[in-house]
């Protein structure tokens, strides 16, 4: 486990003020005639506190009691934690925390989807692109490709199982995800964690645990932008096992939306964060979700099947709610590329290869 887990906070500095001294009256001055510095006054203007550090629920989202993840070396590949049967692994050869990153993200919700939107992000080539890989990189604009399952309702958060995979992301791509999102009713106040394939966030093209979430239908950024570290085993950033099943969730408590993955609790999103009006869902979705350079993405989604008609398809099940309603999702395409199979009211197929 990298020493840089958690980081301690620096303790502020008080500086006392002291009295403007001659240097001659005070060497000529006798020991009692040396005025003393005026007394430290505090602060009209003191500096606003940092919010106290929370403690998770008892029990994870499906009602196990927290137990330590078994985390691989730092920088090993999903192909290499799925072979020793780890739950994930800090990603680099030193074990550094992913930094929060800025990079295009999609968004689903009662009154529609973000289908595109402008971007200055250009997606880095993999190692072993070619130059008509980079000449596909010329276009500014991204294409959000979705499968979604959904379901209006009012909830102290969610949980789901998701087949976690190394699709295909193209040279021209931007990401390849799943994940589930805790959303308010008008969809707007967005908490959600999934895994994703993205070069622009996690520098390569394995799966790795990220976290987001939207403030007044505004993106805010990966793995930060507000997010604190709590477990210190696993962190957003970190490379995941591929061809695995595992759980994820979301949950509010205790002022906090907190974030769970498999047998621990990672951290949280302070409710301070949305000024604490953002408390219980309105919504809850679950998706697969492709970011492309084009309406017709070279890129996989799930674990690259048609999840319409391959049994072997990537899969999202289990789907539940934190003191909510009977779990019974709207489950549809949003693209033409990919596809999906309603399984059961809480599990469906989704994905495929992309249109090449």
């Amino acid at each position: 486990m990298s020493n840089s887990r958690r980081g301690a906070f620096a303790a502020a500095l008080v500086a006392a003020v002291v009295g403007s001294i001659g240097l001659a009256s005070t060497l000529n001055a006798g020991a009692e005639e040396v005025p003393a510095p005026p007394p430290v006054t505090e602060s009209a203007t003191p500096e606003a506190e940092p919010e106290p550090e929370l403690v998770p629920p008892p029990r994870l989202p499906w009602g196990q009691t927290p137990n330590s993840l078994e985390v691989g070396a730092d920088g090993a590949s999903s192909q290499v934690l799925k072979a020793e049967g780890l739950d994930a692994a800090a990603p680099g050869p030193d074990g550094e925390p992913a930094t929060e990153e800025y990079a295009p993200k999609g968004r689903s919700s009662r009154s529609g989807v973000l289908r595109s939107a402008p971007t200055e992000v250009v997606p880095p080539k993999p190692p072993a692109a070619g130059t008509a890989a980079a000449q596909a990189l010329a276009t500014q604009t991204v294409y959000f490709h979705y499968n979604v399952g959904s379901q209006s309702a009012v909830t102290d958060g969610a949980y789901a199982n998701f087949s976690i995979n190394k699709p295909t992301l193209a040279t021209a791509d931007y990401h390849t995800l799943a994940e589930v999102a805790v959303q308010s009713a008008d969809g707007t106040q967005i908490v959600e964690v999934g895994w994703n394939v993205d070069r622009v966030v996690n520098g390569d093209s394995d799966p790795h645990l990220f976290v987001y979430h939207w403030i007044n239908g505004q993106s805010q950024c990966y793995n930060g932008c507000g997010f604190v570290q709590y477990s210190s085993n696993v962190s957003p950033g970190d490379t995941l096992p591929q061809d695995t099943t595992k759980r994820m969730g979301v949950q509010y408590y205790s002022g906090a939306w907190w974030i769970a993955y498999d047998t621990e609790w990672v951290g949280y999103f302070p409710g301070s964060r949305w000024s604490n009006n953002f408390t219980q869902s309105g919504m809850v979705q679950v998706f697969g979700e492709v970011a492309a350079a084009s309406n017709s993405p070279c890129s996989a989604m799930g674990n690259g099947l048609h999840g319409a008609s391959d049994s072997g398809s990537a899969r999202i099940g289990s789907v539940s709610f934190i003191n909510g309603p009977a779990v019974d999702l709207y489950v549809r395409s949003l693209s033409n590329h990919y596809d999906v199979a309603k399984l059961s009211g809480r599990t469906f197929r989704y994905g495929g290869p992309g249109a090449c």
